[in-house]
């Protein structure tokens, strides 16, 4: 099944960065529709699968800002639709596949397109990807309103609520080279005793050799500045301060 799943995947981001190459070709034009995700009717146009009244879903993270009412009004609707893994899975998969597209990239980003170019060109790509309807009324959405230009970060967000769902903790991890895998195991091990039974903790690595040497480490709200180039910061600050005899 994993090895299923896996070609699916390989064959939707190559059949995505094809259908990018000829999502400017639309000319036709029409007004911009100024909706916004607050709006109650658009919340409900996410999904068209019904819904009983008496289900009720919440987000399971507070999020600010426009990328994070959109990414909570995504995640109710895919919750209500009992897609939110297909969902995320599809998001995914565009954005990875965006990326190496820098036509793409630049008709996304480009606020003079048309609507209809815009509309024309995602009603392609989510027909010819076979995205399920939560995820192409969400990126019909956003053509429309003309926040394409804030997809990935709308996605970041969405993850979190995704990851905050299925109870697991990002931990992203900053070092000169990548760690070694029982280093990883170790550090996995003793952030899990943190959070303690009913979270699973997922590591992120990067790679920065600006920092020199030791870690840095971004765990929930918090920042463990563990790197060299902030200790040698520290006592250079230390080394200058007036000594009182």
């Amino acid at each position: 099944m994993a090895a299923i799943a896996g070609r699916a995947g390989s064959t939707r981001l190559s059949l995505l960065q094809k259908l990018f190459t000829s999502a400017q070709r639309s000319t036709d034009q029409r007004s911009l529709v100024c909706a916004t995700v607050s709006n109650p009717v658009l919340l409900r146009n996410y999904a068209t699968t019904p819904v009983s009244k008496e289900q009720k879903v919440k987000v399971p993270l507070k999020l600010y800002g426009v990328s994070g009412n959109y990414a909570s009004a995504l995640y109710l609707a895919a919750v209500k639709s009992n897609v939110l893994d297909k969902v995320e899975s599809e998001l995914c998969d565009l954005i990875d596949a965006s990326k190496k597209s820098p036509t793409f990239t630049q008709f996304m980003n480009d606020p003079s397109v048309p609507v209809d170019t815009r509309m024309k060109a995602m009603k392609d790509i989510c027909a010819q990807a076979k995205f399920g309807d939560v995820t192409r009324n969400f990126l019909f959405v956003l053509s429309e309103n003309g926040r394409l230009k804030q997809l990935d970060r709308i996605v970041k967000r969405f993850k979190e609520l995704t990851m905050a769902h299925r109870g697991e903790v990002k931990a992203i991890v900053t070092s000169v080279i990548p760690l070694p895998a029982e280093e990883e195991k170790e550090l996995k091990a003793t952030l899990q005793d943190m959070v303690g039974r009913g979270k699973s903790i997922q590591i992120e690595q990067k790679i920065d050799p600006s920092i020199l040497g030791g870690l840095v480490l971004e765990f929930g709200q918090k920042v463990f500045d563990m790197s060299i180039k902030t200790r040698a910061r520290q006592m250079e600050k230390f080394l200058r301060e007036p000594i009182n005899f």
